[in-house]
């Protein structure tokens, strides 16, 4: 398997993760009760919860890494910034195997802006390149795994049944208190309204739901999210050639909740719009 294609793959378990909260249903960043409704487990309702909780939180810092390992190659991949959880808005520093790339998200928008040899894969000279997550999600385009916003939802929290959560115990994160829970996803929960990424994830998963592990403090608040999966080789996907499977990890983390956030657009007389490109190549248009 080439570098490219483990970076895909990062690309993919990143927006699985379900990176970080964006605005609530209402847009008030508040919920009432949890869905799990009064037959809920204590655990259930803690986990239903979280997406609330962290929302009224309205702002982070946040980080996020991935490790991606296959037929002995690993890609590595971190990234710091703020998210404004509320709105969604969020801007982060991302760094891969040497390739540093700015990206913001701004109404469902994300624009990236790479660096070194990377900026001649940006079209027509621009720094930026700009992706609309929307179009992608309406033409069903796997291309969606390919860009990812890490403000990516994490409203499957709310469904969960008390069956699918397992109380793990508790651990200090940065001088925080947390508790362990441990979360059975299903995988179309993690490609919400995108049917062929979740179909395309599942087959390589080999399965209909992946364990998913939340800290959350004593607030109900999501400080650290993992998840750990193996994803199996798709035969045929290369004619005479066996891709290796891929064993990845990614881990997101909330600290500050509270601080100062301010994300704007890059100007448009700088930014190239990919978002054709990516729905037409399936999403081979990419950075790294």
């Amino acid at each position: 398997m080439s570098k490219a294609q483990i970076g895909s793959a990062v690309a993919t378990l990143v927006l699985a993760a379900g990176l970080a909260a964006c605005g609530s249903e209402d847009g008030s960043g508040t919920g009432g009760d949890a869905e799990g409704g009064p037959s809920a487990t204590p655990k259930a309702r803690a986990v239903q919860d979280a997406y609330r909780r962290t929302v009224a939180a309205d702002t982070a810092r946040m980080t996020v890494s991935t490790e991606a390992v296959a037929d002995g190659q690993a890609v590595t991949a971190h990234g710091t910034g703020v998210v404004d959880l509320e709105e969604g808005a969020s801007r982060m520093t991302l760094t891969s195997q040497g390739t540093e790339i700015e990206q913001r998200v701004v109404d469902g928008v994300v624009y990236q802006k790479p660096s070194g040899g990377q900026k001649a894969a940006v079209p027509d000279g621009r720094t930026w390149m700009k992706t609309d997550l929307a179009r992608l999600n309406r033409s069903g385009s796997t291309g969606r795994s390919q860009v990812s916003d890490p403000a990516e939802p994490f409203r499957y929290l709310k469904g969960a049944d008390t069956e699918d959560v397992t109380r793990v115990g508790t651990q200090t994160l940065d001088g925080t208190r947390t508790t362990h829970y441990r979360v059975a996803v299903p995988v179309s929960s993690l490609a919400p309204g995108n049917a062929g990424q979740a179909g395309e994830l599942r087959r390589q998963l080999g399965k209909s739901s992946l364990p998913v592990d939340l800290w959350l403090d004593d607030r109900g608040r999501l400080r650290q999210e993992s998840v750990r999966l193996t994803l199996h080789p798709l035969q045929g996907r290369t004619p005479g050639k066996q891709d290796a499977q891929v064993t990845s990890t990614t881990v997101l983390r909330f600290t500050d909740f509270g601080t100062k956030v301010s994300v704007a657009e890059p100007p448009a007389s700088d930014t190239a719009d990919v978002t054709g490109r990516l729905t037409r190549a399936g999403g081979s248009a990419r950075t790294g």
